[in-house]
């Protein structure tokens, strides 16, 4: 799998998020996601979300995926910006 399809994936499981995923040998992958839908979720949680869009792709196409899943205000803070957002 390339970036692009991950990042498409996790997109497409939660609309209107921001996905950037990165990778130097497209088996391990670095993702950001900074979606509303991770409010009151603990990272357990919201790993477990993006793992579900990615279903039994995890562990085959995907060796291993290190993930960074951010509130739109986690993000922001995290960032140094009030309105910007990770793009990819």
């Amino acid at each position: 799998m390339t970036p692009g399809e991950i990042s498409a994936l996790i997109s497409a499981h939660l609309p209107g998020s921001e996905v950037s995923v990165a990778s130097e040998d497209n088996t391990h992958f670095n993702a950001t996601v900074v979606s509303n839908a991770f409010e009151g979720l603990r990272p357990l949680g919201r790993h477990r979300i993006v793992y579900e869009a990615l279903g039994s792709r995890i562990g085959r196409e995907i060796h291993a995926l290190s993930i960074e899943a951010h509130t739109p205000g986690e993000w922001a803070r995290l960032s140094g910006r009030e309105t910007e957002t990770p793009r990819g």
